[in-house]
Formats: structure tokens, sequence, C-alpha cells
């Protein structure tokens, strides 16, 4: 499925997720996740998940995708994937929409197994840095 209208590769960006799953450090879950997202600069970024022997230390794949975000420029997510070891699409989790919703937005469209979705329609009434004092 390509977007043409917003001129959006999703074949390509799925490819890229998959790419970042297949290096996934997942031994105690055996659930690796990979990501991608384009930036409003035209970048690909990219994640996947890290587990520790401390289960509540594991990193999401979306951390290592924010991180990659900021070391390389910074800028806003606007369009997102996720993949699991199958390689099939995958929601991310929620404390990951959360994340997501810091550098993407609202509008930030995410690729879900139910079609293209804003964030908004995933992550309802969001919290963000508007909420501060």
């Amino acid at each position: 499925m390509t977007d043409t209208s917003a001129g959006v590769d999703w074949e390509k960006l799925r490819a890229v997720a998959r790419d970042a799953m297949s290096r996934a450090y997942a031994p105690y879950s055996g659930y690796p996740v990979g990501v991608a997202a384009l930036v409003d600069d035209g970048r690909i970024v990219s994640g996947c998940n890290v587990e520790n022997a401390s289960y509540g230390l594991g990193l999401c794949a979306e951390c290592g995708l924010v991180s990659e975000l900021q070391n390389t420029g910074g800028g806003r997510l606007t369009h997102f994937t996720c993949v699991d070891g199958k390689g099939e699409v995958l929601v991310p989790c929620g404390r990951c929409r959360q994340l997501l919703f810091e550098f993407g937005g609202p509008d930030l469209v995410l690729e879900t197994p139910a079609g293209l979705l804003p964030l908004s329609e995933m992550l309802p009434q969001a919290f963000g840095p508007q909420h501060l004092g």
C-alpha cells in the first residue's frame, strides 16, 4: 500500500521497520519489534526493541526511534509504522503512543491493521506539552 496522495511510500517504511526488527534484542519475550517513521524533512528514522534481564528496564522500539530522531537533527514525525517479528503491521502500546505524541503530535499518521489513522484517534485527548504550566 502506497499513500500516493501524500507521496508516502509505506512499503519502504515497512521495509526499514522490518530491517530494524531484525536487530531487536528480545531474548526474554521472544517478541522482536521494529519501527520506522518519516520525518518532516524527508529523513527516515527507525528503532528496535531492546530487552533487559530486569524486565521493567526494557526499551520499546519507539524509544530507539525518537533517540535516533533527536540524534540526527530533530524534527517532527509525520508518518509511522510498526512491525512484529513476522513483519506484520502492529500498533504501538499506550506508553509509546504518548512518546510518539511528543514528537509527532495529533496529526502523526500511523499505519495500523485497520488502515491509516491519525494519532489523535489512537490516543484521544492526549496529554502534551501544552498542559504544562
